[in-house]
């Protein structure tokens, strides 16, 4: 219900935008390409599938994501409820 509500509302889009800014201005975005382009030629260009990326990166993408950015987000959702229920 929650996802619908935030679909339908335009907002989801909204903290899409706001997480991509906020990552990028506390470097997450830099570092998780470091990441990625160690992998890779760890591995071999030839030998690294989209797939492994996702695989190795996803649980160190989303454990270093900054408390700070995941409280803005769990506020905004907050407002946002707060405000449906009006």
């Amino acid at each position: 219900m929650l996802g619908y509500w935030l679909i339908e509302s335009g907002e989801k889009e909204r903290l899409m935008e706001l997480l991509r800014e906020r990552l990028i201005e506390c470097g997450w975005r830099d570092e998780m390409k470091a990441l990625c382009r160690s992998f890779t030629k760890k591995k071999g260009r030839e030998n690294v599938t989209v797939d492994d990326l996702v695989q190795v990166i996803t649980p160190k993408g989303r454990a270093s994501v900054p408390d700070s950015v995941k409280a803005e987000l769990l506020q905004r959702i907050r407002s946002f409820l707060a405000s449906a229920a009006l």
